[in-house]
């Protein structure tokens, strides 16, 4: 049998946070699109052309308005991710103040209570039964776990990308390895943006699919009219 999924439709937390996590997927979109451009623009090619200096000026400018453009979205995509969080569970706007501090803000947003204890889901209603040091406790391994889960899964995206690049390039692994330990503090630097992105995305993706396993157990439990 089906599940009933008019039990499955989002309350008004769940589907903000839905839509938090839809914006959260669109920051690297928005960060490689722009990183993409801003590779295609080349002011050297008004060498050789009538008003070289100005269509240069004008070529640069253009390319540099490209990577703030792209920086300005994803910050602007990051405050809406926060600030559907506080909205969702009905708190100020003042606590946006958090975002300024990245996944550590954003652990704290999360942990905020719901104002609407009676539009509470299931994981609310989970968190709300726990005693204040069992709470503690709870919200500091999930920390720890979703920092250990998305620092494997940078390294494991990082040795996929390692393993296409020697494939496609036919450079030895050794080699490539080689050259990232060159400029080691700029691949450090991305990879360092990657893990807090992933603690963000598992942060959001933990509630929602905590509720909805609770609403698919609950379906499958509840009794069939006859």
């Amino acid at each position: 049998m089906l599940p009933d999924f008019r039990k499955l439709a989002l309350n008004y937390r769940e589907k903000r946070q839905f839509v938090a996590l839809i914006l959260l997927l669109l920051i690297p979109l928005v960060w490689t699109l722009g990183g993409r451009l801003f590779n295609q623009i080349h002011p050297e090619i008004a060498a050789g052309r009538p008003n070289y200096v100005q269509n240069y000026h004008r070529l640069s400018l253009l390319k540099h308005m490209v990577l703030w453009g792209s920086e300005a979205g994803v910050v602007v995509l990051w405050l809406m991710v926060c600030l559907l969080v506080i909205l969702s569970r009905r708190r100020s706007c003042l606590w946006l103040f958090l975002a300024a501090f990245g996944p550590f803000g954003f652990a704290v947003l999360s942990m905020l209570n719901d104002r609407a204890p009676a539009q509470t889901d299931r994981y609310v209603q989970f968190v709300r039964s726990l005693k204040w040091f069992v709470r503690v406790g709870y919200e500091l391994c999930i920390l720890v776990i979703a920092w250990a889960l998305a620092y494997e899964a940078m390294v494991l995206r990082s040795a996929q990308m390692i393993r296409h690049e020697s494939a496609t390039t036919g450079v030895s692994t050794a080699q490539i390895i080689a050259s990232r330990d060159a400029s080691s503090g700029m691949w450090a630097f991305a990879e360092g943006n990657e893990v807090m992105y992933m603690v963000v995305l598992l942060y959001l993706l933990w509630p929602i699919f905590f509720n909805v396993v609770g609403r698919l157990a609950e379906s499958k439990a509840s009794p069939k009219p006859r």
